[in-house]
């Protein structure tokens, strides 16, 4: 039996995690869904971080490790992979960032995880959110594609596309033209 005072209280994260709790999907879930998780190190020593979920055969998690030098920021995108998505079912998946300080000579990153005390890993843990599109983004969304620059950029690609062909067909009637004029001087 496991007594809370045979180990202490773990550790508050050390690195910043953002977003802090809730890694948010939004739909449709047709295709790959993609969130960035950004994990900064504002100490002065080496961080071994490692990203785990309820869910992995939902997630697809790159770098699911790593270390983090000091100062610096990673950043680790998290897939939700294709499914098909029932609004009534709540996501019940979460995330776990571990991080624990790296000893100096940090060659094995498993060594480093399997010798640590079991006080010494710091951890944040993250809900899982899935949001279908709502009507307003849809507006939004159609709103970019009829708005005048949108539009512009279309009209002068469309411009650039038709000054192209009268330009090819003349190179390829000068071709010709040049094909036949030397066969029959020649």
């Amino acid at each position: 039996r496991r007594l809370d005072r045979d180990y202490p209280a773990k550790k508050h994260q050390r690195v910043m995690v953002d977003p802090p709790t809730d890694l948010k999907f939004k739909g449709p879930f047709t295709d790959v869904v993609t969130t960035d998780l950004k994990l900064r190190n504002p100490s002065d020593r080496k961080v071994c971080f490692k990203v785990k979920t309820t869910a992995p055969c939902r997630y697809c998690v790159r770098p699911n490790s790593g270390i983090i030098d000091p100062g610096l920021t990673v950043t680790v995108s998290v897939m939700l992979q294709p499914f098909d998505y029932e609004p009534n079912e709540k996501s019940k998946h979460k995330f776990m960032v571990q991080t624990i300080f790296a000893p100096t000579n940090t060659s094995d990153m498993d060594a480093v995880w399997k010798e640590a005390k079991p006080n010494e890993p710091m951890d944040s843990k993250l809900r899982c959110i899935l949001e279908m599109p709502t009507e307003n983004d849809k507006l939004i969304d159609m709103e970019a594609y009829s708005s005048p620059s949108f539009n512009d950029t279309v009209s002068q690609m469309e411009k650039r596309s038709s000054n192209v062909i009268p330009s090819l067909l003349v190179v390829i009637a000068a071709i010709f033209i040049g094909y036949f004029l030397g066969k029959f001087i020649l």
